[in-house]
């Protein structure tokens, strides 16, 4: 069942979308898998985020939710955490500031008492016909939000992360199947399974695990704040299943890889497509 056609301004907010994403508010339920641990989501007001944000809460996770400046649909995330009873706090700014990703680790462990689980999902992409319709600005832009601060984020937490600590950061089907129209998001999303994949090997002595998700494609504000109307009344349609994903089908594989039940799972990347194969 396709959505309808619609454009928003980015970065897009999930409180103007037609259906509303689903987030898991009226379905998920917790059973204590993330007792005591503290989580920094970026990307958490809204999408995929948002999603794990509640899941989290609801499995006994402290949250702190990092966003650029959807102060609606973030207040919106805090109450998810605080209706599940736990501690949340919210984090203004824009990650491709590197400054800023070492204050959101030191806001964290501030407020928070401590880090456990950092997961690196705040994204940025536009799509494009052509090249030359990619302004220089957009390429760099793109390459440190999705990036350059996975980079900065995990080097300012590692100093706070405890053996049994987890990194999860969403890549993408794009990673290895790009679209065209996509060029630096989707080269993005190849450097972050990449990195994930070198975070993995790095990092096990330490016992800290790394691990990505690969979604295809899911309904979020991102879809119809960078996307023609045209296409986003048929996004999903290409995949096996017919439909996009909705952000409370992904949150389940992110409670997983936060979990003490992955305890041997790093360097993973865990496919959420809808039928699509990754490589």
């Amino acid at each position: 069942m396709s959505q309808p056609a619609q454009q928003q301004e980015v970065p897009g907010s999930d409180h103007e979308m037609d259906p509303r994403p689903d987030y898991g508010a009226e379905t998920y339920r917790g059973s204590g898998r993330l007792e005591g641990k503290v989580a920094l989501i970026t990307g958490g007001d809204s999408g995929i985020g948002k999603a794990v944000a509640l899941a989290y809460a609801r499995e006994g996770a402290d949250v702190a939710i990092a966003y650029l400046n959807e102060h609606e649909d973030a207040e919106e995330a805090r109450r998810f955490v605080e209706d599940a009873g736990r501690r949340v706090i919210l984090l203004p700014g824009d990650v491709s500031d590197p400054a800023h990703c070492r204050d959101l680790i030191a806001q964290t462990v501030q407020q928070l008492g401590k880090l456990d689980v950092l997961v690196v999902n705040a994204a940025f992409q536009m799509s494009h016909d052509t090249l030359e319709e990619i302004e220089d600005s957009e390429w760099d832009y793109t390459w440190a939000t999705n990036v350059s601060a996975y980079f900065h984020l995990v080097k300012a937490a590692l100093p706070h992360l405890e053996e049994g600590a987890s990194i999860i950061a969403s890549s993408s089907v794009n990673s290895d199947m790009p679209s065209p129209q996509l060029l630096p998001y989707a080269a993005t999303k190849a450097a972050i399974a990449n990195m994930t994949a070198s975070l993995a090997q790095l990092l096990a002595e330490r016992g800290i695990r790394a691990n990505s998700v690969a979604p295809g494609p899911v309904w979020t504000p991102l879809i119809p704040a960078t996307m023609p109307p045209e296409k986003v009344e048929s996004f999903g349609e290409q995949v096996p299943m017919g439909r996009p994903g909705q952000p409370a089908e992904l949150a389940p594989v992110y409670v997983l890889l936060a979990s003490d039940e992955a305890s041997y799972v790093s360097g993973a990347r865990v496919a959420v497509t809808g039928g699509k194969p990754i490589l």
